[in-house]
């Protein structure tokens, strides 16, 4: 018997599923298009993006986590910085402390450097993991996005797609 292991595999985060700490973020359609738009404001908001991914209790199963995309624009006035950072949170064994880490990842050459990110421009950006691994069915993989807006940028989050490998 045979086993599907596919290096292609990819899945999209739908935009309600992302959460934000501060600002005022609104799910908008125009043209068949939906967005999660921060309407302008001087703030710095966090949004959490959760990575929905099969998980398996067998090491070197399920999904191995190798890159992250992330489109979004900005318009009107260039934001102060921007960044992305991807997490693995282990839920605690019985009566435990959950914890979370930061994985390793690098920008795409288009977004290595904060000058890079916060223009005013369509973007599309690559978290590429550094050391990819198999998700184990006691983890959770989120990216926070950290905006820092300038009193009139105006931020429009499009779409989030976790790469991974599948291996079952």
């Amino acid at each position: 018997m045979g086993y599907v292991h596919d290096t292609a595999m990819s899945i999209d985060t739908p935009l309600q599923n992302v959460i934000a700490t501060v600002g005022t973020w609104t799910m908008v359609v125009a043209s068949n298009l939906w967005t999660y738009n921060h309407t302008a404001a001087a703030n710095i908001s966090i949004l959490k993006v959760p990575l929905v991914l099969p998980k398996n209790s067998v090491a070197g199963k399920g999904a191995k986590l190798v890159s992250v995309d992330i489109w979004w624009s900005n318009a009107t006035a260039d934001l102060t910085d921007n960044s992305a950072i991807l997490y693995k949170a282990t839920l605690p064994i019985q009566a435990g402390t959950l914890a979370a880490a930061v994985v390793t990842t690098t920008y795409d050459s288009g977004h290595d450097t904060a000058a890079k990110r916060y223009t005013q421009a369509q973007h599309k950006m690559t978290l590429t993991v550094t050391t990819p691994a198999w998700v184990d069915d006691d983890e959770e993989y989120f990216i926070e996005i950290t905006n820092n807006a300038a009193a009139s940028s105006v931020v429009k989050l499009q779409a989030i797609r976790a790469n991974y490998t599948l291996r079952v």
